[in-house]
Order: C-alpha cells, then structure tokens, then sequence
C-alpha cells in the first residue's frame, strides 16, 4: 500500500512531517494551500480515518500509525484553539 507524507507549516512557523498510510490525503489537500486549523484538523481526521480504513481492508487491522498521527495533529492543533484567524499551510505532498 503506497504511503504519503504531507509537511505542513502550524501558524507559529513549527514545521511537521505528517504521514498518511495512502495517498487519499492527496484528495484532501493541495500543496501550497492554507486550511484554518479547524478545517485542517476535519480534513486530516477524515484522510486518516479513510488511510486507516483501507489498511484493515487489506490486512485485517487498523493502521495505528495513521491514529496516531492523527492524535498529534490534534493535539497540536490545540495551541491555536483561540487563533480563529489562524491557517495550517500544506507546504509539500509526497
């Protein structure tokens, strides 16, 4: 199963090397674009969950990595939680 990664940029300038257990992520986001957080944080719950979905398809369990990622994206996410104005930019897909 093809694997991507997405780098992404926070609003604070930190820079994170996400992975995805599937290239869905690439139906969810555009390099270059900037997401308001929350519309980040949806979009990753929902590519992951897919990610996740189509690994117990194919082997029988869940992708934790994918889970995983998805709680540190979370839990990132959370520092901007008052920054309404805030934008996650998706710096590269691979």
């Amino acid at each position: 199963m093809p694997v991507m990664h997405f780098l992404i940029r926070w609003p604070d300038g930190v820079e994170a090397n996400c992975y995805s257990p599937s290239t869905v992520v690439g139906e969810f986001f555009t390099a270059g674009q900037r997401y308001p957080v929350d519309d980040f944080v949806a979009r990753s719950r929902k590519a992951l969950h897919i990610g996740s979905e189509r690994v117990r398809e194919k082997y029988g369990f869940a992708c934790s990595a994918a889970l995983d990622q998805l709680a540190r994206i979370e839990e990132d996410a959370r520092r901007f939680h008052d920054a309404h104005e805030a934008r996650v930019t998706v710096l590269a897909l691979d």
